[in-house]
């Protein structure tokens, strides 16, 4: 997926119409997504401003850093938030052959399962949002839904400001929008100035933030 596309175009999402782009909705509902941890301290950062907020939000999880800090995944699923399958060393689905593709998909999913989470997270994001249609039937077969996003944040492209980064969500948010965010190191700084200003915005306009489940 181009990451160039801060709202992902409406041809597109009916081009690939078997990924979840936006949840329809009438009402004033929108879904946080967080991709690429557990990470210490940030993600639990996150987990604060969620609280703090009476948010709940999807998490995309790397199953590496599931098995580095399984602590940090417990309190998410504490908290009631859901958790997704990013696979297991966040492949480039485009650069990747569908075998090696599946294997690390399949060896995060057995990292999840050990966790009795509900049916209902069995929800799978392929990184940087690309992924090859035989590696995406392939997904499907396993139960996966397959969630995409209508807002992309940026907030891991360090050639833009933290400022637009706020716009991006802000100007193109919309009932049901999926926003992406990033529990990552790399992604910390505008997330830590953009993730509180969204909650409070979002929040004095009557939105509440949902768990895609």
């Amino acid at each position: 997926m181009n990451s160039l596309f801060v709202k992902i175009p409406t041809w597109v999402q009916h081009f690939f119409h078997k990924q979840l782009w936006s949840i329809p909705t009438d009402k004033k509902e929108i879904y946080l997504t967080f991709d690429d941890g557990p990470t210490p301290k940030i993600t639990e950062w996150v987990l604060n401003q969620l609280a703090e907020n009476n948010a709940k939000a999807t998490f995309f999880c790397i199953g590496k850093n599931i098995a580095d800090h399984p602590q940090i995944l417990e309190k998410t699923i504490a908290q009631k938030h859901s958790i997704g399958n990013h696979t297991y060393n966040h492949l480039q689905g485009w650069k990747t052959k569908t075998v090696a593709y599946m294997n690390d998909v399949l060896k995060t999913k057995k990292l999840l399962d050990q966790k009795n989470l509900p049916n209902n997270h069995k929800i799978f994001r392929p990184p940087y949002g690309k992924i090859k249609s035989s590696q995406l039937k392939k997904v499907l077969a396993q139960g996966y839904k397959v969630v995409m996003w209508d807002v992309l944040s940026a907030d891991y492209n360090k050639n833009i400001s933290k400022e637009q980064c706020l716009k991006n969500v802000i100007k193109n948010t919309k009932p049901g929008s999926i926003i992406v965010f990033h529990d990552s190191i790399k992604a910390s700084k505008h997330l830590e100035y953009v993730l509180p200003k969204v909650l409070e915005h979002f929040s004095k306009k009557g939105f509440s933030f949902k768990a895609i489940c």
